[in-house]
């Protein structure tokens, strides 16, 4: 089992989330976040709604995220939690894959996908929303993302990221952008809502600080940990498989990143 680092134990007052993960190992992450999951309690993470930061990127910038491919194909994306995300993509022309550990998640995801999907909250579309593009497709699949046969063999044109790298144990974080370069396809795109940003560095997690580990992560090839003693914080550039290509400050973000949430793309080479 892989210690915690002395600065990122968790200070008082801990969160009902970091109290939760303290009791598990760092090989049982998964596991922990299925048992949220199977013991109703989603609550701790659920936002109740799609990414508005997202819908003003897809609606306003259809330079970066239009849904139809060079050769007019319909776009495919990767995402998942309750499904908020995933059925907004749809509605805005995307071919959409959630991939979630939990079987109960899934069964979550499903359902909201079907009655949302029938009649969707004005929730889902932002102010310079068209309907010029017809509805895509949305699937669900249970599996763990760090496996290579998660996904089912496929590859996506987009992969959009706001709470998962938070979620995840610090050590884990380059098995993260690896998987993450495995899935895209040349060219793809690695959307990431960075949260949370405004975080104390020394503040253990979930949801763990972010600042500055995107960019370590995917542009200079580091490992994604942040604090001291460390690697090379370049880490091995030979495996350096992402240009960041935007990095914009959201006008609308949930509450809880609001001011501080920053949207990040990164085209994988």
């Amino acid at each position: 089992m892989t210690s915690t680092p002395e600065r990122l134990q968790a200070p008082e007052g801990k969160s009902r989330l970091i109290r939760h993960f303290e009791k598990s190992s760092i090989e049982k992450h998964n596991d922990a976040w299925t048992d949220l999951w199977d013991t109703d309690n989603s609550d701790m993470w659920d936002r109740g709604k799609p990414s508005p930061a997202l819908i003003d990127l897809l609606e306003q910038r259809e330079d970066i995220l239009g849904p139809i491919a060079a050769d007019g194909r319909r776009k495919t994306v990767l995402g998942c939690g309750k499904g908020y995300d995933v059925v907004m993509l749809a509605l805005h022309g995307f071919d959409v894959v959630g991939l979630e550990i939990s079987q109960k998640g899934v069964s979550a995801a499903e359902e909201y996908a079907a009655t949302e999907l029938k009649m969707p909250e004005e929730h889902n579309f932002g102010g310079s929303w068209t309907s010029k593009h017809e509805r895509g497709s949305v699937s669900f699949i249970k599996g763990d993302f760090f496996k290579s046969d998660s996904a089912d063999g496929k590859k996506f044109d987009v992969i959009y990221d706001y709470t998962f790298l938070c979620a995840l144990h610090p050590t884990m974080r380059s098995q993260w952008a690896s998987r993450m370069a495995d899935l895209l396809i040349p060219g793809g795109l690695l959307v990431c809502l960075e949260f949370p940003l405004f975080k104390d560095p020394d503040h253990p997690g979930p949801p763990w600080p972010l600042q500055g580990v995107h960019w370590n992560l995917l542009a200079e090839g580091g490992d994604g940990i942040m604090y001291p003693p460390t690697s090379d914080q370049k880490g091995d550039l030979g495996r350096v498989n992402f240009e960041r290509k935007w990095y914009i400050k959201p006008e609308r973000s949930y509450e809880s990143g609001q001011g501080a949430d920053m949207l990040s793309v990164y085209a994988r080479k």
